[in-house]
């Protein structure tokens, strides 16, 4: 059940999909619920010893689980695996950007930041194809963003901020020193970012 149950999980990894206990149960676990518990440590345990992932509950309530990277990161090499690298690589700048703002921008201030790096919600994009698609459905699904309506607002506005997974795989330390390397300023420029990256740290 151990090795079934670690398959499954990378399984949905691939694809970020986060896992529901729900599923574990039904897909893998099945007969052995009452010993649910000691088979997802072991699995666990598997996982951090040769996948260097870990797996996390991010909703308690629903049990919902995401697996997250556990190796130690070389600066800018996190949240990259082949050919998602690019995208991996948007959503840093992303992410950069929200917590930039203080943790939450309009989806306006949002498309046009990308339009300054030439990538156009809308339209095609050669790498990311619908980027659209990617930012509001695919990293939304993969926890890494959460988008909430503004109320009252016509025609509808939408917000942006960090998702469960961003918040327990992307040290905001790092998301600082990113930014301040390409602005070519010292971190502490930033005076409250810096003290919620100190926090986050601690």
């Amino acid at each position: 059940q151990v090795s079934e149950l670690v398959q499954f999980l990378l399984v949905k990894d691939q694809k970020k999909i986060p896992i529901k206990r729900a599923d574990m149960l039904k897909n893998i676990i099945r007969e052995y619920r009452n010993v649910y518990s000691e088979i997802v440590k072991k699995a666990d345990r598997t996982l951090q010893e040769v996948f260097g992932l870990q797996l996390v509950e991010i909703d308690t309530k629903r049990h919902i689980y995401i697996l997250i990277n556990n190796l130690p990161q070389a600066e800018g090499q996190y949240l990259c695996r082949g050919k998602e690298k690019e995208k991996m690589g948007l959503l840093l700048v992303t992410l950069s950007f929200i917590f930039m703002k203080g943790s939450s921008v309009k989806d306006g201030a949002l498309w046009e930041f990308l339009h300054l790096l030439r990538v156009y919600p809308g339209k095609q994009h050669s790498v990311f194809g619908d980027v659209k698609k990617l930012v509001t459905e695919e990293f939304v699904r993969q926890k890494y963003l959460e988008v909430t309506p503004i109320p009252l607002t016509d025609p509808p506005e939408f917000k942006f901020q960090w998702g469960p997974r961003a918040e327990k795989e992307t040290p905001k330390k790092d998301v600082l020193n990113f930014v301040a390397k390409i602005q070519g300023k010292d971190p502490t420029f930033w005076a409250s970012q810096y003290a919620e990256a100190n926090k986050a740290t601690t």
